[in-house]
């Protein structure tokens, strides 16, 4: 007799790709900036009527003066950050990916990259981290951004990441777009003696069969299937590229220019996210390289609770493993 699989609530619809007894911290990006804003008196926080789905309303809450509410208008969200940042301050503005990258592109572009202004854009429900359809689900960010002159685009695996780049975007020269994690995040990297490096990609694991060239929250999912394959006699080496643009090619490619199987996991369309990039680098430096995408389709995806999607569409565990054990 099979045990029936417990109904999902609608809670499980956001944030619930962080595994039960996972261990979280609740809302870094919040508690970062406000950390950050306690060094640096520049820092102040925007957002577009969601700073409770962004976990800005913790910075607000500390420094209600330094924060401003926008209201539902990102362009003008972006434009108030634009001004702002002419005068000197450093704005943080957070609203949802899809709204960054979709609606609001134009006033990003010309009012904050062109100028080359250090206005640090958060996006929340990057990729498919919220089941409520294409309306919220921004699998397409990376691919609409990376094509912006002067924008730096973060991708963070977990907590440890997201409280080490926030204070690193305030200081670095020009714009930024963080896909952000919410609420409780998941906490992996402090177990990999790793440090965020703005720019940098870092090496988590080795491994003599198997490379896994990851972003984001895949790369919780990279280690997960790394250590299952391990359970196969497979050693899976993983490769973390936090920061997608600007690109650290020469660490990702001095991993992948070997014999061993090879695959980039992301939270994002296969197309224009970190499996092209990592494919036009290959092809810049003539590496006679194959990898394979573990990625979501170049489609408009369906609405649901989030473990039933992540497995539909390849990004869970189990899919992972099954997807190398196939190919080997």
């Amino acid at each position: 007799m099979t045990t029936a699989a417990p109904k999902l609530k609608t809670s499980a619809m956001i944030a619930s790709f962080v595994d039960p007894g996972q261990r979280t911290a609740t809302a870094p990006f919040g508690h970062a900036l406000v950390r950050a804003a306690e060094e640096n008196d520049k820092i102040v926080g925007l957002s577009a009527d969601l700073a409770k789905y962004t976990d800005m309303h913790i910075f607000a809450q500390a420094m209600p003066e330094r924060f401003f509410q926008m209201g539902m208008a990102e362009q003008l969200l972006f434009g108030a950050a634009a001004g702002m940042a002419e005068t000197g301050l450093v704005p943080f503005a957070s609203t949802y990916s899809v709204f960054a990258a979709r609606r609001a592109y134009d006033f990003l572009c010309l009012d904050i990259a062109e100028p080359n202004l250090n206005v640090n854009i958060i996006g929340g429900l990057p990729g498919l981290t919220t089941g409520y359809g294409p309306s919220h689900q921004a699998t397409e960010d990376v691919a609409i951004f990376r094509g912006m002159p002067n924008l730096t685009i973060v991708d963070p695996c977990d907590s440890l990441d997201i409280e080490q780049a926030v204070p690193q975007l305030a200081a670095a020269e020009g714009p930024s777009y963080l896909r952000l994690l919410r609420g409780k995040v998941a906490t992996v990297l402090d177990e990999y003696d790793y440090t965020f490096e703005l720019g940098k990609a870092k090496v988590l694991r080795g491994g003599n069969d198997v490379v896994f060239v990851s972003s984001g929250l895949m790369t919780m999912r990279a280690l997960q299937a790394a250590d299952r394959l391990a359970n196969h006699n497979i050693d899976v080496a993983v490769v973390h590229t936090p920061t997608i643009k600007p690109f650290d090619a020469d660490t990702v490619l001095a991993h992948l220019d070997t014999p061993r199987k090879a695959f980039t996991l992301e939270n994002h369309t296969r197309i224009g996210g970190l499996y092209e990039t990592v494919a036009s680098a290959i092809v810049e430096r003539g590496l006679g390289v194959q990898v394979g995408a573990i990625a979501l389709p170049d489609a408009f995806l369906d609405a649901g609770a989030l473990p039933t999607l992540h497995d539909r569409y390849g990004l869970s565990t189990d899919r992972i493993e099954k997807r190398v054990l196939d190919e080997l």
